[in-house]
């Protein structure tokens, strides 16, 4: 249980790019891509995985996930977009995260919200989910080891990463499928 938890904290699930730590001047892509490579490298897999490249903005701007830059610059609600896409494309497909997004580039455009504040929001309800990953994990691992108990085999170890890794992957596919089914019932609220 004690080697789970240090996997878990070496995942670094509450690394985000916070309000603080982001400048309120305009930037050039290369300053982005560097902000997120910074401040986000403990959250990649392996240390040759990149965070952000120049191609995945340009993409996320192709596929218009966020409003059009001004002059080549990116403004901090760029920046707070772009955090968000990093977030959701763990889970979601593009099209995916263009249709959560697309009203918050509407009200960003028409200056109707206050992005810094939704953000907020989100990093709050964030590490609110850290802790109850924590106390998920702990029990998924309790609930697996009393279910090698019963097996009789002599490799348990196995057997529990076995079963941990297919109860975590299952769960992680309950909440992707949730999260697509509230995707496209954003559809059904803009109509209603």
């Amino acid at each position: 249980m004690e080697k789970l938890l240090d996997i878990v904290d070496d995942l670094h699930l509450d690394n985000h790019l916070l309000i603080e730590e982001m400048p309120d001047l305009d930037l050039y892509m290369d300053q982005i891509i560097q902000i997120f490579e910074s401040k986000l490298e403990k959250s990649k897999r392996n240390e040759e995985d990149k965070v952000l490249t120049k191609t995945m903005i340009n993409n996320y701007a192709k596929g218009k996930l966020f409003f059009p830059i001004q002059n080549k610059k990116y403004s901090k609600n760029h920046l707070i977009l772009i955090s968000l896409i990093y977030q959701l494309k763990g889970a979601l497909s593009i099209n995916d995260i263009k249709a959560t997004l697309d009203k918050l580039n509407e009200k960003i455009i028409e200056e109707e919200l206050d992005v810094e504040n939704i953000y907020q929001s989100y990093i709050k309800l964030s590490n609110r989910n850290v802790e109850r990953f924590y106390q998920d994990i702990e029990k998924s691992a309790d609930e697996v080891k009393a279910e090698v108990s019963k097996q009789e085999d002599d490799d348990s170890s196995y057997l529990e990463q076995l079963l941990l890794i297919a109860s975590v992957v299952n769960m992680s596919n309950f909440y992707r499928r949730l999260a697509e089914k509230l995707v496209d019932s954003l559809d059904d609220e803009d109509e209603s």
